[in-house]
């Protein structure tokens, strides 16, 4: 292990690792941490600069490109991740002083190997900070290039958006991606009442809110999960505020037989389970067995035994499942867009990457359609913000199933429109994603 690294280094190590092998930025960094044991503020710091390089390296490569003597695409990987460390201080974090974002900067250069470009880069983020509050505006405003610069999204991303979105609503999605959150815990009213657990919240001093139309859940700022009381204890789980409210739509009731297609790592099957309390059976399942340890484990930390899991694919038919339940969960596979604010690594894939995911959601609907009793609910949900993947998903179900139709629901003041609602961060508060409520017609009907 080394000794007295610092913050910037591990995030630049962060950097150059994501940069090689594409992981989920989350794990990255903490596996990092551990292995330097940088102590708590100084792992902060570097999951600061870590994640706020990823969400904004368009518009630092801009602001860098504008300084910069040489070509941003002729500089070295590495060397581009320094300046873009430096950049991002300077552009995003008040409180550390320009001159020390300049120095350590140049530090990181001659300890990395680029001594011989110490120069450029002292000279572009020393420019960079003497002009931070009068930058040259980007060019191209009121287009998808002038976006996806701004906000540091993929133009694809951003044109497949426009084409669906007016200009200022997509801007708005953009932005709220940029911003920091917190993250929802759901209360294991098996165990705890709201109030207790808010009571537990106020004495450990975590900063929290109340989560809109969900009373038993509460939305934390800063800390860790494992750090939050109760959690060994199982007294709560976390989950997107979305995901939530998109089971609670679907109303599991005691004694149902539900079917959590593709569970991991188990969140809609907890919260399926409480609103159950319990009593009822669940079947979790997941193509990938090593995931289900992760709903299994949940699943035990909240102390349900209403719960069992399998491995299966969902696309997969089984004679013995043909409508045998009362509630099918479907939150299929997608391409993840409504998460970037929590995972910026995703606004690096490409289009390629999706192109086939609306084929594969629609052959998974389509199974499990026939595992549905008539009168009973299909539950689909995605957490993308894409058509194709969505109401375009649901409409081309619908036109080969007439016999589903869409059935609206409210969750507190939220109000579904043709049995469907579509989750936006700037409006919502949430994730980016998708619900759509499908109730299966009685034999007479």
């Amino acid at each position: 292990m080394s000794e007295n690294i610092s913050a910037r280094e591990v995030a630049l190590e962060a950097l150059e690792r994501f940069r090689k092998d594409k992981a989920w930025s989350g794990p990255l960094i903490d596996s990092l941490n551990r292995k330097y044991s940088l102590e708590k503020r100084e792992a902060a710091l570097a999951a600061r600069l870590f994640l706020g390089v990823l969400q904004n390296s368009n518009y630092c490569d801009y602001c860098i490109g504008v300084y910069c003597s040489r070509k941003i695409d002729s500089l070295q990987p590495k060397l581009l991740n320094i300046l873009r460390l430096g950049a991002y201080q300077l552009l995003f974090l008040d409180k550390i002083p320009a001159s020390a974002a300049v120095n350590e900067s140049v530090t990181l250069c001659r300890s990395n190997g680029f001594s011989r470009a110490a120069g450029l880069v002292n000279a572009v983020l020393r420019r960079l900070a003497e002009n931070r509050d009068h930058l040259p505006e980007i060019p191209g405003k009121g287009t998808a290039a002038y976006l996806a610069t701004r906000y540091s999204h993929p133009e694809w991303i951003v044109n497949r958006l426009l084409a669906e979105r007016e200009y200022s609503f997509v801007e708005g999605f953009l932005a709220a991606n940029n911003e920091p959150c917190g993250f929802c815990v759901h209360v294991n009213t098996l165990k705890i009442s709201a109030a207790d657990f808010r009571r537990a919240l106020v004495r450990t001093g975590v900063s929290f809110d109340d989560v809109p139309n969900l009373p038993d859940s509460f939305m934390i700022h800063g800390g860790a999960v494992t750090d939050l009381p109760g959690y060994a204890e199982g007294l709560f789980y976390v989950q997107d505020a979305a995901a939530r409210i998109a089971v609670l739509a679907a109303a599991p009731e005691k004694g149902m037989r539900v079917l959590d297609a593709c569970a991991a790592p188990g969140g809609k099957t907890l919260a399926a389970a409480f609103s159950m309390e319990d009593q009822g059976s669940i079947r979790s399942c997941d193509i990938h067995a090593k995931k289900l340890s992760l709903v299994h484990d949940n699943v035990q930390r909240m102390g349900i035994g209403c719960v069992e899991t399998e491995a299966r694919d969902a696309r997969e038919d089984r004679a013995e499942y043909r409508e045998a339940y009362d509630l099918v969960i479907a939150d299929v596979p997608c391409s993840g867009l409504g998460v970037i604010r929590k995972r910026p690594e995703i606004r690096y894939k490409s289009e390629k990457e999706i192109a086939g995911l609306p084929e594969i959601q629609l052959a998974i609907l389509n199974n499990l359609a026939g595992f549905v009793k008539p009168g009973g609910v299909l539950l689909y949900s995605t957490c993308t913000i894409l058509n194709a993947e969505n109401c375009g998903l649901i409409e081309r179900f619908l036109a080969d199933h007439m016999d589903f139709v869409p059935e609206d629901f409210e969750v507190g003041a939220l109000h579904s429109t043709k049995g469907a609602y579509a989750f936006w961060p700037q409006i919502d508060g949430t994730d980016g994603f998708f619900a759509a409520k499908l109730r299966k017609k009685l034999k007479e009907q």
